[in-house]
C-alpha cells in the first residue's frame, strides 16, 4: 500500500521503483549481484518479465519495447553489458520513445565473477547518463528518476549498483504505480537506423545531450551536501555506497555526495570545493570520479585513494585509513589494506551439492591427461580440488570456441559447458566449429536449469509458461552427426564414451543429462551407506568430492541426511564397500 514503510534490499527497491514508474517489460539474464530483481520485478502482475538466454538478447527485447512506446528496463551484472555492448553503445545514438534504463550490477570484491571491472566507464565511453544509489530507499527513487531523464533527453540511463547496495537492507518508503501511457510509435529511419550517414548527424546530437545533460545536473536534487558546516580544510567528494562508508568515519569533514555522476554537474562542485585546500574523493575500484573531475576541473587539486585500494571493497575501516594518508595523518608505512584478515577464518571451500549431475563428468575427465577449457556455471567447481578438472575459465561461451581454438594448435581438448550458457552463447560457437571442419569434443552438462544464480530457467527447462528447447535438436540441426546422449550418473559410461571421442579426428557432442538435485520434485529415498567390513580404507571415494562421505578417525562414514542416493560414490569404490 501507498505510506507504507518497506524493508527492502536494493534489487527489490529497483523492482518497486519499476513498479512505480509504471514500467511495462522487464528483461535479464541472472548473474550475481543483479539476479533478484528480475525475480523480484516478476511479482509485479502489470510488468511483463522474461528471462533472456543472453544480455544482449535481454537489452534489446527491452530496448524494442521502449522504441515501441512502453517504459521498459533491463538488468544485468557487470559482465553481462560486456555481452550487450553492441547494441548499448548504438542505442545511446539512436535514442529512446518510451524510457528506456539499464540496471548494471558491479561485484567490488569479486565473489562470484571474473573480473572486477567498473562499469561506470561505460557511461563515459557511450556518453549515457548513469545515477548511482548508495541504499534501498535511493534504488526505488532513483529508478523513477532514471526513466524521467530518458524520456526528457530521449536517452538510455544506467543506473549502477554495486554488490553491497543490492543486496543490503534499509527502509524504503512506497507510492502508488503511475500508468504511464504508450508512447506513439513513428517511423524515423533517420533517427533509429545506424547506417553511416545517418550516424554521424546522431553523433552531433549525442554531443549536445550530453553538455545539456551536464547543465541540468547543476541543478539536480540527487546530488546532496553533508555537514556544511563542518570546520575542516578537506572536503570529500564520493558517490555510491562509498558515501556510506564515508559517513560512517566522517562527522565533520564537508562532504559532496553524487548521485547522478555522469555527466558531472561541474558547476555544482566548483560551487561546493573553491574554498578548500585539498578535494579527496572517495570511490570503489577505478578512479573514475577522480579522472572524470581532473579533466573538468584542472586548476583545483583533487586527490584519490593509494593504488592498493583500487583492488577490492571498500569498507568503514578501508576509507578511514584513505583520508588518513591523504590528510597526512598516516604514513605510507602504516597504511594497512587489509582491515580485515581473511585468513582468521575457518576454510570453507564451495563445492557441488551432495548428488550433483555433474560429479561423475568432472571425477571422469580428471582422470584423462587432456585440456579441458571450461565456462561459466557452478560447474565451474570442477576447477578445484578433488577434481581439479578444467584448465580455462574466461567467459560465457568461451569453452566451445577455445576448444577449437587448442585443436587449431595441434592439442586436442575438450570443452564443458552448461545448458544455460550453451544457449547463452555457446551455440555461435559450435556453430563455428562445425563449419570451420573443428575435431574437438564438446560436452554439453544439461541439468535443465541456470543452477548457479539459483534456479532460473532457461531454453532447457521445463515450465508451463515456456517451450522446451531440446539441446540434441539444436546441435542436431547444425548439422553435427556425432551426438551422445548420457544419463549423468552412469560413470562407466561416460568414461568410455570420452575417452573414444577424444581419440577420433571429429567433432563430437556428449550431452549429459539429469536434472538439477535442487530442483527435482521429488527425493531420492534410497540411500547409502559404507560397510564397514569391506572398506579398505583406501578413500577413492574422497575423490568424488561429495560433501556427505566423511573421514571420523581414519573411517570413512556417509552422512545420511546429506546423501542425495546419486550412486557415484558406489560406482567408483574398487571393493564394493558402499551399499
Amino acid at each position: 500500500m501507498a505510506g507504507d514503510k518497506l524493508l527492502l534490499t536494493g534489487n527489490e527497491a529497483i523492482a518497486r521503483g519499476a513498479w512505480e514508474a509504471g514500467v511495462s517489460v522487464a528483461t535479464a539474464y541472472p548473474g550475481t549481484p543483479s539476479t533478484e530483481i528480475l525475480e523480484s520485478i516478476s511479482k509485479y502482475s502489470e510488468i511483463y518479465s522474461e528471462w533472456g538466454t543472453n544480455e544482449k538478447v535481454a537489452y534489446e527485447v527491452a530496448y524494442g519495447a521502449a522504441i515501441a512506446g512502453k517504459r521498459a528496463i533491463a538488468c544485468m551484472k557487470q559482465v553481462g553489458l560486456n555481452v550487450a555492448a553492441d547494441p548499448f553503445f548504438t542505442s545511446s545514438y539512436t535514442g529512446i520513445n518510451g524510457g528506456f534504463v539499464l540496471i548494471s550490477a558491479d561485484e567490488p570484491g569479486v565473489f562470484s565473477s571474473q573480473n572486477e571491472q567498473d562499469n561506470r566507464n561505460y557511461a563515459h565511453a557511450a556518453k549515457v547518463p548513469m545515477l548511482e544509489p548508495s541504499d534501498s530507499e535511493e534504488c526505488r527513487l532513483y529508478v523513477k528518476n532514471a526513466f524521467e531523464i530518458s524520456e526528457k533527453f530521449d536517452t538510455p540511463v544506467i543506473v549502477r549498483m554495486t554488490t553491497r547496495a543490492c543486496h543490503t537492507h534499509s527502509p524504503v518508503n512506497s507510492e502508488n504505480r503511475v500508468e504511464v501511457e504508450k508512447k506513439a510509435y513513428v517511423k524515423d529511419a533517420v533517427k533509429r537506423s545506424m547506417i553511416p550517414i545517418y550516424a554521424l548527424k546522431r553523433h552531433e546530437v549525442v554531443e549536445k545531450r550530453l553538455k545539456t545533460l551536464s547543465e541540468f545536473n547543476d541543478n539536480s536534487e540527487l546530488n546532496s551536501i553533508y555537514n556544511k558546516d563542518g570546520k575542516s580544510e578537506y572536503c570529500i567528494i564520493t558517490s555510491g555506497i562509498a558515501f556510506t562508508h564515508v559517513m560512517e568515519v566522517c562527522d565533520n569533514i564537508p562532504v559532496l555526495k553524487l548521485g547522478f555522476t555522469y555527466p558531472l554537474p561541474v558547476k555544482f562542485i566548483e560551487d561546493f570545493i573553491k574554498n578548500f585546500k585539498k578535494i579527496i574523493v572517495i570511490e570503489e575500484n577505478d578512479d573514475f570520479l577522480l579522472y572524470q573531475l581532473r579533466f573538468n576541473l584542472p586548476e583545483y587539486s583533487f586527490h584519490g585513494k593509494p593504488a592498493e585500494y583500487i583492488i577490492n571493497e571498500l569498507n568503514a575501516d578501508r576509507v578511514k585509513e584513505i583520508i588518513e594518508f591523504i590528510t597526512s595523518k598516516k604514513s605510507n608505512s602504516e597504511k594497512n589494506i587489509n582491515s580485515f584478515d581473511i585468513s582468521t577464518l575457518p576454510p570453507r571451500p564451495p563445492q557441488f551439492c551432495p548428488g550433483c549431475p555433474h560429479r561423475a563428468t568432472f571425477y571422469t575427465i580428471a582422470k584423462h591427461k587432456i585440456p579441458v577449457t571450461g565456462d561459466i556455471g557452478c560447474y565451474g567447481l570442477g576447477v578445484l580440488p578433488p577434481f581439479s578438472g578444467m584448465d580455462t575459465i574466461l567467459c560465457m561461451g568461451a569453452s566451445v570456441t577455445m576448444a577449437h581454438g587448442f585443436s587449431l594448435s595441434g592439442e586436442k581438448a575438450v570443452g564443458i559447458i552448461g545448458d544455460s550458457t550453451f544457449f547463452h552463447t555457446g551455440i555461435n560457437g559450435l556453430i563455428n566449429t562445425y563449419y570451420n571442419k573443428g575435431i574437438s569434443t564438446i560436452i554439453i552438462l544439461d541439468n535443465s536449469i541456470t543452477a548457479m544464480t539459483g534456479g532460473q530457467i532457461n531454453p532447457a527447462s521445463f515450465t508451463s509458461n515456456t517451450v522446451n528447447v531440446k539441446i540434441e535438436d539444436v546441435v542436431k540441426g547444425i548439422g553435427i552427426k556425432n551426438i551422445h546422449i548420457l544419463d549423468s550418473y552412469e560413470l562407466k559410461n561416460i568414461d568410455s564414451k570420452i575417452r573414444e571421442c577424444v581419440q577420433t579426428d571429429e567433432l563430437n557432442v556428449i550431452i549429459v543429462k539429469n536434472p538439477c538435485v535442487l530442483i527435482k520434485k521429488e527425493k531420492n529415498e534410497k540411500k547409502y551407506m559404507v560397510n564397514q567390513n569391506n572398506c579398505v580404507k583406501c578413500k577413492m571415494c574422497l575423490k568424488v568430492g561429495c560433501p556427505a562421505i566423511t573421514v571420523d578417525n581414519g573411517n570413512v562414514s556417509i552422512i545420511e541426511d546429506f546423501c542425495a542416493g546419486c550412486g557415484v560414490c558406489a560406482a567408483v569404490c574398487p571393493k564394493g564397500a558402499i551399499i
